[in-house]
This record gives C-alpha cells, sequence and structure tokens, in this order.
C-alpha cells in the first residue's frame, strides 16, 4: 500500500528551551522565518504524503492556528495589497489535510505514536520528528518511502555518529544490503540498542527522526511496557517488531539539523540563513566582519586595548587573531558538512577543538603573567 499519512508528534514541553517556550511550542520556534514544524510538514508534502496528523497536547494550540485559516490577516494583507505575503500565509493552511490528536499524558514517543492509531487504520504511515530538521535535494521521508515500497518493511532513518555521541541515540546492528539498487545505503537491522555508551554500541550508525512503519508497529505497542521514566518507547515497539517482521535502516542523503537542542537550533538558523538567496549574501558578510574571540572581545577597538596592537605590542597580541581562526575553522567545517564524509568532519572537528582548546590555556597563562 501506498504512504499516504505521517505522524508528528508535537506534544512535548519542550523544556530545553525555557523560557521561550514557557507560553508558546517549542515547535514553533523559528528557524529564519519559518517555525520548525512547518519545514517537516513540508518535506512530507513533498515527499506525497496526503494527511498530517500532528500529535498534540492542551498547550499547543498555536500549531493548529498556524495552519489553519486567518481570516483577518489575509484581509489586512490583501488590502495592502502585499499579494506576495498573502500568497506565502495562503500556501500554509493549504499545504496538506491536517488533523489532530490530543496526548493527554507524556508517556513517551512509542505512547504518541499510539494516540494516531484509529487515524492511521491498517496502511503504513511515516512518523516525522519535527525537531529533526534535514534539508536535501531529496527530501528524507521519501527516500525512506521508496525503500519502504522496494523491500516492503518499516524503515527507520540512521547516520553515521561520532562514537561519544552513540549515548543520544538507539544505535543499530545491521547487516549491510546486496541489492546494487541500494547504492549501500540501506541495511538490515539485526538488534537495536537505545542510548548505548561508546563501548557497548553495535555500530556508529545512530537513528534520527524519520520513520516508516508498518500497522502491525501498533499490536507491539498496545503490548510494550513502559521503560525508564515511565514512558513506552518506540524502539522497544520496533524491536519487537523484528521478530515479525523485517526492519530496515536507510542512510539519508541531506544535512540534519537538532533542533531540539539550544545549539543545534542555532545551527540551523545560521545554515539556513546563509543558505537563503534573499537573506545569505547579505549575512555572510555580516558574519565575516565579526572580530569573533572566545575572550569576550567582539570589536576591534576592545580588541586592541585588551590584546595589543602592531602599534602598542603586548604579550599575547595576536593570540586572539589564531584563536579566531579555530573558531573559523569550526564553522567551516559544521557548514561543510553536507560534502565533507562524518568520519572525516568528526576527526576535523576534534582537532579544531584541542587546537582552540590549547590556545585557550595560553591566553590564559598570559593574561596571568601580564595582569
Amino acid at each position: 500500500m501506498r504512504v499516504r499519512k505521517a505522524v508528528f508528534p508535537a506534544a512535548g514541553w519542550g523544556t530545553r528551551f525555557l523560557p521561550a517556550t514557557k507560553a508558546q511550542p517549542k515547535e514553533m520556534l523559528p528557524l529564519v522565518d519559518k517555525p520548525i514544524i512547518q519545514y517537516a510538514v513540508e518535506e512530507a508534502v513533498a515527499a506525497g504524503i496526503e494527511q498530517v496528523i500532528i500529535v498534540t497536547s492542551s498547550q499547543k494550540r498555536a500549531i493548529e492556528d498556524h495552519f489553519d485559516l486567518s481570516y483577518e490577516l489575509e484581509h489586512l494583507l490583501e488590502e495592502k495589497g502585499d499579494i506576495e505575503m498573502l500568497r506565502q500565509v495562503r500556501a500554509i493552511s493549504d499545504l496538506a489535510q491536517v488533523a489532530y490528536v490530543r496526548q493527554k499524558e507524556q508517556l513517551g514517543l512509542g505512547h504518541a505514536v499510539l494516540m494516531a492509531k484509529d487515524l492511521i487504520g491498517h496502511e503504513p504511515f511515516a512518523v516525522i520528528l519535527p525537531d529533526d530538521v534535514v534539508v536535501g535535494e531529496r527530501p528524507c521521508i521519501g527516500q525512506l518511502i521508496h525503500a519502504y515500497h522496494q523491500h516492503h518493511g518499516s524503515v527507520v532513518a540512521v547516520m553515521e555518529v561520532s562514537p561519544d555521541d552513540t549515548s543520544r541515540y538507539g544505535v543499530i546492528a545491521s547487516e549491510p544490503s546486496t541489492d546494487p539498487l541500494d547504492h549501500g545505503r540501506l541495511h538490515r537491522v539485526t538488534s537495536l540498542v537505545e542510548k548505548p555508551a561508546a563501548k557497548d554500541a553495535p555500530s556508529n550508525l545512530a537513528i534520527i527522526g524519520r520513520y516508516v512503519l508498518t500497522p502491525k508497529i501498533f499490536d507491539k505497542l498496545e503490548q510494550t511496557q513502559r521503560g525508564a521514566g515511565g514512558e513506552i518507547q518506540l524502539t522497544d515497539a520496533i524491536a519487537a517488531l523484528m521478530e515479525e517482521q523485517e526492519v530496515f535502516g536507510y542512510e539519508f542523503e541531506g544535512t540534519r539539523y537538532d533542533a531540539g537542542t539550544t545549539m543545534g537550533w542555532l545551527q540551523a538558523s545560521v545554515e539556513l540563513a546563509l543558505g537563503r538567496a534573499d537573506l545569505g549574501p547579505a549575512f555572510r558578510a555580516y558574519l565575516q566582519g565579526l572580530q569573533l574571540c572566545r575572550c569576550g572581545h567582539h570589536n576591534r577597538a576592545a580588541w586592541s586595548v585588551a590584546w595589543g596592537s602592531r602599534e602598542s605590542p603586548r604579550p599575547g597580541a595576536g593570540i586572539c587573531v589564531l584563536l579566531r581562526g579555530w573558531v573559523l575553522g569550526r564553522a567551516a567545517i559544521d557548514a561543510s558538512c553536507g560534502t565533507i564524509p562524518v568520519g572525516t568532519r568528526a576527526y576535523l572537528q576534534a582537532f579544531t577543538e584541542r587546537g582552540a582548546a590549547a590556545w585557550r590555556r595560553l591566553v590564559k597563562s598570559l593574561r596571568g603573567a601580564t595582569g
């Protein structure tokens, strides 16, 4: 059967973004000028999804309002003659057929997916976590849907992560597909380990927030016991599903941002803005003009006073210039993450961080010596 429906769990409290999320949903925080959840819905629509099912809570009315008509705003824009903005606003409410279901208790991702059972029925469906923003030439969930139609089994999106990060994800053990049409990206999952330490991880392939699941997953979710924190884990249900059906991991094409963390949200905001034709050139020029210095001196005048200059040399002069080079080097590596292989990128990032740490120690010692 064709994958026509997608579930968007969006009932969490968003505590990592407090106080910003005290009165607004985390999913409505903007990345440049669009809320996080809109990127996910647009991805689903681009992949052919016809019905969007958003799992919300009592604090998430703003999400429903965002995807609804806004007669007053549209009338105002029409009267002002701002036709382009009017078109953009109307396009949001026309994106897809949107349905909502309430998760009355915060009992985990598996429980949130289970809330959509009646709306899904007996057909395969997608699950998209809005926190994971994936940018690429092809929609990430569309790649998984294609793999599902090729192999007729549930598919989870996976990506390579560094050993230090395996404790943040579900990690798969797998066997690579021998089908040349899979281009080495598909893996048959043999087991799942939730948030393993680096020494216990079966691989470096971590599951991120994109899934295509068969309806059999609902039976497994109903039988899944609450785990840590009293939550029903989706990965536990997928592990149970593997006893009856094949499950695959797919290494997707594209760049993934973890917009569910403050740092990931900041990185996504910067890089998405740089990729915009209307904002990128001016924003890039602004960033290049910043004096990035970890000692807290962000302008040329303060820099010269604190660290000396050619006219007034002091011990430590020029150290901030070198440190800035390390910081910009890290930024360049992060910005190139779509083209540098994951293993190489992790090495370069670690190398850059070690260099920056060494310079910080040197700066600290020199400042102590010179008062």
